[in-house]
């Protein structure tokens, strides 16, 4: 590809990114939630994913964040059982993908809990459920020798995805409190 078409590339991706922020600001709950994140324009990006993220409220907000986390650890899920069904893997790595696998899956299963606990508001629950989340994906980085870049970063991501979910939870919280 010519210059000319990176330039144009990110001259569109800038005004989309441009765009999306200033479709938060519609929503002053999304400026809100993000404003103390370190990857504020990501939390941006994603809560206002969803068509409905203008009106949403703080517990809409969280079921955006947990549907795209989900949606992520399930991606990392499917990357981790094609690998472990490479035969040329060391049976160290093949193992460490397997637990991460196990660990993955309740990964998962704590985020289903999480969407469980915010729609019956046990937000501190959520917020418990969430942490076991974040531990699951500690878990499973550990479990895999070596430093794998597909995994490193998609985990790095699901990390982000679920502290954004953190985040909105925390907001709830403190919303009960004032």
């Amino acid at each position: 590809m010519e210059v000319t078409t990176y330039l144009s590339l990110l001259a569109i991706y800038l005004i989309l990114l441009n765009h999306q922020v200033t479709f938060a600001q519609d929503n002053p709950l999304i400026s809100k939630v993000c404003a103390n994140l370190p990857n504020k324009e990501q939390c941006v990006s994603i809560l206002s994913s969803d068509k409905l993220s203008q009106q949403a409220t703080l517990k809409d907000l969280a079921m955006i964040s947990l549907r795209v986390a989900a949606s992520n650890a399930t991606g990392i899920l499917s990357d981790v059982k094609m690998m472990i069904d490479d035969p040329n893997l060391d049976p160290g790595i093949q193992q460490g993908l397997a637990d991460c696998k196990e660990t993955l899956l309740d990964a998962e299963s704590q985020l289903e809990d999480t969407v469980a606990a915010l729609l019956s508001n046990a937000k501190h629950d959520a917020q418990l459920w969430l942490q076991a989340a974040l531990a699951a994906i500690d878990t499973c980085d550990a479990s895999i020798p070596g430093d794998d870049d597909v995994l490193s970063t998609k985990s790095r991501s699901f990390r982000q995805l679920c502290n954004i979910a953190v985040a909105v939870n925390k907001a709830m919280t403190d919303g009960d409190k004032a």
